[in-house]
């Protein structure tokens, strides 16, 4: 498949069937993801691959913040939240690092590590995967980034939910450039 072939193929698919991704095709992700520009070359990029019991531990710190904070919640709400991540057999969070040399604004490194995420995305489509980008209040909760080993004031830019697709879904168009687009000539 040819980058654009990749790029205008590319949509997220919420189905994936539960077999495993196997390693050397997660680290060929991984690698992929890599290649992305970064200012400076500081490889602000943090990836925690979650796998087996890896989703079981995430699902149970996502379930017991939930509880923390609705304690009300019917034990239904905390089974769901529970399960959130085995919507896909592999979960990469993806952590941007901190600029460490006053050089280095924030924002290039949240840059690179969403072109690194970019590039993984299209690497698993390459490759006859699905991914789904996900963020939401995991993505901003203190009790899931030290689970992961990230800072409380650490980026976390994304949970790529990746799995082999359960069924073909016809992809929809997106929309053009043309009217985003101002020249300048």
């Amino acid at each position: 498949m040819d980058v654009f072939e990749a790029i205008h193929a590319r949509h997220m698919q919420t189905n994936v069937k539960k077999d495993a991704v196997p390693r050397a095709l997660i680290e060929k992700l991984l690698s992929a993801a890599v290649q992305a520009p970064n200012h400076y070359k500081v490889r602000p990029w943090r990836f925690v691959v979650l796998t087996g019991d890896g989703l079981k531990k995430l699902g149970d710190v996502f379930a017991a913040s939930f509880a923390e904070r609705h304690p009300d919640s019917p034990a239904e709400a905390l089974e769901k939240t529970r399960a959130l991540p085995f919507r896909a057999p592999l979960v990469i969070a993806v952590g941007v690092d901190k600029p460490s040399e006053p050089k280095v604004s924030e924002i290039e490194n949240i840059v690179a590590v969403s072109a690194a995420c970019q590039n993984l995305l299209l690497a698993a489509q390459a490759e006859g995967l699905a991914v789904k980008w996900r963020t939401g209040e995991w993505a901003d909760d203190v009790k899931v980034k030290e689970f992961l080993g990230f800072a409380p004031d650490q980026h976390l830019i994304a949970f790529l939910y990746v799995g082999y697709p359960d069924s073909v879904t016809e992809h929809q168009p997106r929309p053009s450039f043309e009217d985003q687009t101002t020249w300048m000539e």
